[in-house]
């Protein structure tokens, strides 16, 4: 589908909006569906603040190096911003924008009382010291700290961030205004209020939402083959539920190489070997593979968990498997998303299958409040509860609409927002 017309802000280029552009496309496909709250459709397609900063820090060799910034707030009609904040050497204002967008339709698809944002900060974390990393956290926190806050927009972990960047903005910003708000972020460690079960619950989340697909598509997960692109925190996770309930994850990529055994591999000591070597490549237990073999690999389930932009035209038509479950945010683009509708892969979208994340900081959001915090085993129940609730129900309006699964999020989410829009009206 080729890209519509649109009124651009002046600083996207409307020949290359990059992952905006995605974004704009999947709003353009839903409006049929939208009824009477169409007229409110343009809203989505504006970001309401997009905040870009400078950040100055003095290196450990005393120089004084300065990095770029965003924050964006896409929509905050059913609550206040929530999104991560990920450190990447290739994060641009274009990427925010679309990550931001992503989250308020996540944020609305999941029923969350929250709109979406996200942030970033373009550094390459490999090139710099714990030290000079808290220096530019706590500076980029500063600036963003405008328009940040527990009833204004929370900001979460993402690509390269984790909960000692949480605590560092947690701090800083209770510094900045004089007391302690542990709510201004999730994802913190437990110690300061964070929550159990959150380091693991986007990864728990796909493959809760995966069973569910398997399920309607008499797939038994026991037996099962699957391949993981990425094997940080979501797919590591994934890899491992999926490993424990009997299937057999057979090929892993991420940012070092690709590995395969047919057998299946042996996830707990590729997730010792990822943390000792930093990668996948190398592990002793299985082959080395290249992309086109991953992409065309037999085997049941996919799970992108890596970055946006993944599966595109250039490798979709290798894909074998069934069902793809998106753990990272974007990974398909639209075209590639047509060719797997017509080939009938079974696609669940990232708006569902990687919302256990932002529920489960909704859970902590809620706990620091209230200063009373639940076990691990009542915030994944409550999570699972929460996944399958939404799955089944956008299922149903996918069925009722003759719709993709990520069409009938959109359906759902742009509808709660819009009504939202609606009710409270334009001011002044």
């Amino acid at each position: 589908m080729s890209l519509q017309k649109h009124d651009f802000p002046s600083w996207i280029q409307p020949d290359n909006p990059g992952p905006w552009g995605i974004f704009l496309q999947q709003i353009d496909r839903v409006a049929p569906y939208l009824g009477s709250l169409s007229r409110w459709i343009e809203t989505l397609k504006r970001p309401k603040r997009a905040l870009i900063v400078d950040i100055p820090i003095e290196l450990d060799n005393g120089t004084i190096a300065h990095f770029e910034g965003y924050r964006v707030q896409h929509n905050l009609s059913l609550g206040p911003g929530k999104g991560g904040v990920r450190f990447h050497q290739d994060v641009c204002l274009s990427e925010v924008m679309a990550l931001a967008g992503w989250m308020s339709i996540k944020n609305a698809a999941i029923n969350l009382p929250y709109g979406g944002a996200k942030g970033g900060i373009r550094i390459d974390v490999s090139k710099y010291s714990r030290k000079e990393l808290e220096k530019v956290t706590r500076r980029y926190t500063s600036e963003i700290g405008l328009i940040i806050g527990p009833q204004k927009d929370i900001p979460a972990p993402d690509v390269n961030t984790n909960p000692q960047v949480m605590a560092w903005m947690m701090d800083t910003y209770s510094q900045n205004i004089g007391t302690t708000a542990t709510g201004v972020v999730t994802g913190k460690p437990i110690a300061l209020g964070g929550s159990l079960g959150r380091v693991e619950a986007t990864g728990r989340g796909v493959f809760v939402v995966a069973c569910e697909a398997a399920r309607d598509k008499g797939l038994s997960i026991p037996g099962a083959r699957v391949a993981v692109q990425g094997f940080g925190n979501v797919g590591g996770t994934a890899a491992r539920l999926f490993a424990e309930a009997g299937a057999l994850v057979v090929a892993v990529a991420d940012h070092t190489g690709i590995i395969f055994n047919a057998n299946g591999l042996n996830i707990p000591a590729l997730t010792d070997y990822v943390a000792e070597h930093k990668g996948v490549k190398g592990f002793p237990e299985a082959e080395a593979i290249e992309a086109d073999k991953f992409w065309g690999a037999e085997v049941d389930i996919l799970i992108p968990a890596a970055l946006e932009q993944q599966i595109t035209l250039e490798n979709v038509d290798l894909i074998k498997a069934k069902i793809i479950v998106e753990g990272a945010n974007g990974p398909t683009t639209p075209q590639a998303d047509d060719v797997l509708s017509q080939k009938g892969v079974y696609l669940v979208p990232d708006v569902i299958a990687n919302a256990g994340g932002v529920t489960v900081s909704y859970f902590e959001w809620v706990q620091d409040f209230s200063s009373f915090f639940w076990t691990e085993d009542e915030i994944n129940q409550r999570l699972e509860r929460i996944m399958r609730q939404a799955y089944r129900s956008i299922s149903e309006v996918a069925q009722q609409h003759g719709v993709s699964l990520r069409t009938a999020a959109y359906i759902v989410a742009c509808s709660r927002i819009l009504q939202a829009r609606d009710l409270r009206g334009l001011y002044p």
